[in-house]
């Protein structure tokens, strides 16, 4: 299954199709930022994990243009990269996801980013996505951390929290903005992505530890 460029009716009035995945280790909470950007819910522990692909529509409204968002989700587990990888060409955008509270799943980053120059778009959209930022002390990643490593590629930075909805909308609204830019040829430098640990430093959820 591949992703579906063609408009349904249901989509018919939409001015660009944008086809977003979500990667990242198993268990970062991928799916959870999925179902609370699109259904406004938080799954708590009531799913079964993702295996191999699954995907889900959203219409948002960019300045003007309708946009519909084809978000795409992924299973971490290793045993399903070679399916994951084989879909990385058809995305425009990737958040890549790590859960704050396991570090492995933080140092396994470098390993994605690999994969992703490899089989990704040259043009393809990235931005670093530290997830689970309610977790507060079982916090093992620092904030610092996370944004000197996009920093050390290039990539945008953000802290969320798919149980409180904390970033999340932010975090698909701006890489939509930004691969609108790029087909647009137009630079984008109003990025909403940001180390919000320092420059927010009253949202308890996005504080150094």
């Amino acid at each position: 299954m591949k992703p579906i460029r063609k408009r349904s009716s249901i989509y018919q009035d939409v001015d660009s199709t944008f086809t977003v995945m979500l990667l990242g280790d198993s268990c970062t909470g991928k799916t959870c930022l999925l179902v609370r950007y699109k259904d406004g819910a938080f799954l708590n522990n009531n799913f079964i994990s993702t295996i191999g692909i699954d995907y889900r529509n959203k219409v948002i409204e960019l300045d003007d243009k309708k946009i519909n968002l084809q978000i795409w989700d992924t299973a971490g587990q290793e045993r399903f990269r070679s399916v994951t990888a084989s879909y990385y060409r058809d995305a425009d955008a990737l958040l890549l996801v790590y859960d704050i509270a396991n570090r492995t799943s933080f140092e396994n980053i470098r390993s994605w980013l690999a994969q992703i120059k490899e089989y990704g778009k040259d043009a393809v959209e990235v931005s670093l996505v530290a997830n689970k930022c309610d977790l507060g002390s079982a916090r093992k990643v620092k904030s610092e951390e996370g944004r000197h490593l996009a920093q050390a590629y290039g990539i945008p930075y953000i802290e969320t929290s798919a149980k409180t909805g904390h970033n999340v909308s932010q975090a698909f609204t701006d890489i939509a903005r930004r691969v609108m830019a790029h087909k647009l040829g137009e630079p984008y430098t109003g990025s909403a992505v940001v180390d919000l640990a320092t420059s927010e430093p009253q949202w308890k959820c996005c504080s150094y530890y």
